[in-house]
């Protein structure tokens, strides 16, 4: 009834949703219910350690035996340089002093692990249908071992040259993410942001260029932009912000109230977070420090130095030193459970499909 079912017939599932993978904010119960509705659910590994992800996988496969999704960094681990890092906190050092917090006495921020030895070993010993890497790909031999074991290999691009460089590697499918996409930018053969595309202009582009199936990713969160994204070429859609609307979803009170606030509706990329552009809702330290700033140091110890602010505002029921990701298209969202969103959103999409003409009635 799809369109291009390529994507479907690729991992075996039903409908034409990957529920993104979000650090922080969802675990194997969102997995869960977005597998049984039909569509691909994600668990992201990269804040996650060996043990955990075993304890999760296991859950997953106890509760569902459909397809699902492991998602893994593949950035660069790179120790705080001193000189980079004293002048962070020295930008930082005027809100210590209005919160009446010690400087010194940092609180490390929680940690994102690339792709390594262990977590292959897991996969090989799991062999999940998908596993999904962002900010590249891992080194070959690591690679290999993950094709080896019979899995489904996807990875984001962010530009045409990465989709092409990804089709090269052997990527089964290619996740296009545009502008609009809230979390972390995915790109890793630029640092540029300023010349970045949005989801509508990219995804026809990578479609032309690539002939694996491509997943439109970015500012889609209803059955229109499913549909347009349809329309431009893609196989399927993945979805971020509207799942952060479930009551799966991990967020905190604050981040949520955010995401539902009246006129909170802007959004930015920025690096202050954790040293690699993401986009979230605007808060003050966002304004006051970035968006975008070079003192942030490199991804990801730069929220070493904020987390104590973090915690001290949100004590106080303050999310201006939070992160608050969040897409182009919050305000299109809807508050349900995630496997009635990932029926829903199907639902809706299929009938404007046919609507357009891009499959029989």
């Amino acid at each position: 009834m799809w369109p291009d079912r390529r994507f479907l017939e690729l991992v075996s599932i039903d409908l034409p949703i990957i529920q993104a993978p979000m650090a922080g904010a969802n675990d194997s119960t969102m997995v869960v219910e977005v597998c049984n509705a039909g569509g691909l659910g994600s668990l992201p590994c990269a804040m996650l350690d060996t043990e955990t992800v075993r304890s999760e996988i296991c859950i997953i496969r106890k509760r569902t035996n459909q397809p699902f999704n492991l998602n893994f960094f593949c950035h660069t681990p790179t120790e705080a340089e001193r000189n980079s890092d004293k002048a962070w906190k020295q930008r930082l050092a005027p809100y210590y002093e209005e919160c009446g917090l010690d400087i010194t006495a940092l609180i490390s921020a929680v940690s994102r692990e690339p792709f390594n030895e262990e977590m292959c070993e897991l996969v090989e010993e799991y062999k999940p249908e998908v596993i999904s890497f962002h900010f590249g790909l891992p080194n070959p031999a690591l690679l290999s071992r993950v094709r080896a074991a019979g899995c489904k290999i996807l990875s984001s691009a962010t530009t045409v040259e990465e989709a092409r460089y990804l089709e090269e590697q052997g990527c089964d499918a290619i996740i296009a993410q545009g502008n609009e996409a809230g979390g972390h930018r995915g790109m890793f053969l630029s640092d540029s942001i300023a010349s970045q595309p949005g989801t509508f202009a990219l995804v026809p582009q990578v479609a032309d260029a690539v002939s694996v199936p491509v997943i439109a990713a970015g500012g889609i969160s209803d059955a229109r932009g499913i549909a347009a994204a349809f329309a431009l070429g893609a196989s399927a859609v993945q979805i971020g912000t509207a799942y952060l609307f479930t009551p799966e979803s991990l967020i905190s009170d604050l981040h949520r109230s955010a995401l539902n606030a009246d006129g909170n509706d802007e959004t930015m990329l920025t690096n202050v977070f954790s040293g690699k552009p993401a986009r979230g809702l605007i808060n003050r330290v966002m304004r006051e420090v970035g968006p975008m700033s070079e003192l942030a140091p490199a991804f990801p110890t730069a929220g070493g130095a904020l987390a104590p602010l973090k915690a001290h505002a949100e004590a106080i029921g303050s999310a201006d030193f939070s992160s608050l990701w969040s897409g182009q298209s919050a305000k299109l969202c809807v508050e349900m459970g995630a496997r009635e969103l990932t029926e829903r959103l199907c639902e809706l999409a299929l009938k404007r499909i046919k609507r357009l003409n891009l499959i029989e009635s």
